[in-house]
């Protein structure tokens, strides 16, 4: 297969297609007034149920943007697991193609308190995409995006071929193991758990960049450049955080693989996050450009 040509500065296209490599959660929400204290007891003033976790989260808000984006995951053999492969094709409108392990569906807790924050328990193992899963991988070829939320050394291989690679620093592992130049590696600078070694990457992603939630963030390139941006006015009332910061890298991803600047992308995608924000849960008001 003739190499892929890279880069994101370029014409604008509107046609863009775009794609996740990750995982899926099945998640129970809960919107309380506050997470409750050890012994504490508090009380639910509302709860869903729905398919969400980061690589769905992407997934959903990249389709928002362009019109359709192709999901590549796993799920596990129980009957969660059919409930989010069907919640993903059927509410979502997602291009999903599950592969499917001998394990129950991880699943996950969500607390919304009244400070539009999230408090997340999860549990079981997680599930994220192989190499060796019997996925069509030889469609990534054909996007021009993909946004990495989880896989092993070999999906994070697969995911390259696509034409811009944009992937969340706690896949850091496989992306260390898999030794693929990402364009972007998205992390957060004020989550301890996101820390970025870049020195520990070779070759070096050819940006890293730190969101600083209400205060926008920054951006570092391999050639030594930085950058900044703002955050943008919230479009309602701030709600809850859930999603926020991967509907942020689906936008940032979805621009780069439609031609747009690293700048403009970054307002694009801070865009997304604003809008999440004022939507309850993942997918009540993510960005919708078709």
């Amino acid at each position: 297969m003739a190499a892929r040509p890279r880069g994101y500065v370029g014409a604008v296209n509107d046609a863009a297609r775009v794609g996740v490599v990750g995982h899926v959660e099945w998640i129970d929400f809960a919107v309380v007034s506050h997470v409750p204290q050890p012994g504490e007891i508090v009380e639910a003033r509302e709860e869903w149920q729905e398919a969400a976790g980061g690589g769905a989260v992407a997934a959903v808000q990249m389709r928002k943007l362009a019109g359709h984006a192709e999901f590549f995951t796993v799920v596990g053999d129980d009957e969660l697991a059919e409930r989010a492969r069907s919640e993903l094709v059927v509410r979502q409108q997602l291009d999903l193609f599950a592969a499917r392990r001998p394990r129950p569906q991880r699943r996950g807790w969500t607390h919304l308190d009244d400070g539009h924050e999230r408090a997340i328990t999860v549990i079981g193992d997680r599930l994220v995409p192989h190499a060796e899963d019997d996925l069509p991988w030889d469609r990534v070829y054909d996007l021009d995006a993909v946004y990495l939320t989880g896989g092993d050394a070999g999906a994070v291989r697969a995911a390259r071929a696509a034409g811009v690679l944009v992937a969340t620093v706690r896949a850091i592992d496989a992306i260390r193991e898999s030794g693929v130049e990402l364009d972007v590696l998205v992390a957060s600078a004020t989550d301890p758990g996101e820390r970025v070694d870049a020195e520990s990457l070779r070759p070096p992603p050819r940006h890293i960049v730190l969101t600083h939630g209400a205060d926008g963030g920054s951006w570092t390139g391999v050639d030594g450049r930085t950058g900044t941006w703002a955050a943008v006015p919230l479009p309602g009332e701030p709600v809850d955080s859930y999603g926020c910061g991967d509907s942020f890298a689906a936008g940032l991803a979805y621009g780069l693989g439609s031609g747009m600047d690293l700048d403009a992308a970054l307002e694009l995608a801070a865009r997304c996050g604003a809008a999440c924000l004022t939507g309850r849960g993942p997918y009540g008001n993510q960005l919708t450009l078709v």
